[in-house]
């Protein structure tokens, strides 16, 4: 055996030896900073450091495709923090988990008397407007229904056939006007009634509702939304820096697109989990943040798998073994979800950019129960 060749082999047992020390041992404490984050070992969080090394092992040698943050936090502690692209200053487009946000938006609007309830009509706080399609119904849609999904607008993302398909909408000048020029929708013979179904609402995945929400929150709290929310939400929240994503008539994209760091997500997330308080502060009302993750209209997905939704949350349970642990959680394209566990008491943000995969949303859900909420348990 030549000299080469030994030396080869000695470098491939040191670095095996090196995995398996690593594999063995707790992740290093993420690094402390001034933005709220109080932070902890794994072994201090109760997690096991061990599977959540075996996640940072298995996402960077490219099982999960293009993951580019893991942060997870137990108790109001950060105890776990994996960048794969970027670092902790990178900005990050969730894409849609900023409908979220929007929920967030109106919870505090309607804390402080802006506006009178999720039942209040969206169309008294937007300026009057011609409309194609003109229809009475359309002046009775209310936040909630805007808020889970289900108004009487035709306009579902998920069916390239529909008026509201949001690439339609993106070809438009005037978004608003593109969602109030909407028909109403129907029901297909073989399809359910709103009222036969649970919760007496249909489910239609629709953006341009959500951009329209946005508009009419503007209207009532009389400022740029981008102020509003950086005023009571982010300001409070010690989250600076956030982009959004704007419509060609230059107002704010409530329905995808704002950019956040991965810490600040999960700032978002823990806020949720401590029922609307952050670092002792109250920011939203716990009635709201309850009433935010009700489960309030369900649908089954193309998957055959029966999915529930709130207020612009995702509400879905994990089977861990023999036990279910129940999550509600952000979610935007490409498999972002910032994911809240109350039972376990844990938060987690995973930023990814699997845009191409129809599979993305598949990953992400085996990273949270594959590693991270086995780690807890």
């Amino acid at each position: 055996m030549s000299l080469k060749t030994i030396t080869k082999f000695a470098a491939l047992l040191q670095a095996v030896a090196w995995s398996a020390a690593c594999l063995a041992a707790e992740p290093t404490n993420p690094p402390s900073s001034d933005d709220g984050w109080p932070t902890v070992s794994t072994a201090g969080a109760g997690l096991s450091g061990e599977r959540l090394l075996q996640m940072d092992s298995a996402i960077r040698n490219g099982d999960f495709g293009s993951i580019t943050s893991v942060l997870v936090a137990r108790s109001g502690r950060l105890a776990f923090e994996g960048y794969f692209s970027g670092d902790a200053a990178t900005l990050r487009n969730t894409r849609s988990a900023t409908k979220t946000v929007a929920g967030m938006l109106v919870g505090l609007a309607i804390d402080e008397g802006r506006i009178s309830g999720a039942s209040a009509k969206v169309l008294a706080y937007l300026q009057q407007r011609p409309q194609l399609y003109l229809d009475p119904r359309k002046a009775e849609i209310t936040f909630a229904d805007l808020m889970t999904m289900s108004s009487v607008l035709e306009c579902n993302d998920w069916n390239s056939f529909s008026s509201g398909n949001e690439e339609r909408m993106y070809l438009r000048e005037d978004w608003l006007q593109f969602a109030l020029d909407l028909p109403i929708r129907g029901t297909p013979p073989w399809e359910p009634k709103a009222e036969q179904r649970p919760y007496g609402r249909a489910f239609s995945y629709c953006t341009a509702g959500v951009y329209m929400l946005g508009r009419a929150l503007a209207g009532a709290v009389a400022m740029p939304l981008e102020d509003f929310a950086r005023d009571k939400l982010f300001a409070p929240l010690g989250i600076a820096g956030a982009k959004w994503q704007r419509s060609p008539t230059g107002e704010v994209q409530t329905g995808g697109g704002l950019e956040l760091r991965s810490r600040d997500l999960l700032k978002l997330a823990q806020l949720y989990a401590d029922g609307g308080s952050w670092s002792g502060k109250r920011l939203l009302s716990e009635r709201w943040v309850r009433d935010s993750v009700q489960a309030r209209v369900q649908f089954e997905g193309s998957n055959g798998r029966v999915y529930e939704y709130g207020f612009l949350w995702w509400l879905q349970p994990f089977e861990i073994g023999d036990q279910q642990i129940p999550t509600f959680h952000m979610s935007g394209a490409g498999g972002n979800i910032v994911l809240v566990a109350p039972t376990l008491d844990l938060v987690a943000t995973i930023t990814s950019e699997n845009f191409r995969r129809g599979d993305a949303h598949e990953l992400t859900r085996s990273l949270i129960s594959d590693y991270i909420l086995p780690a807890a348990l």
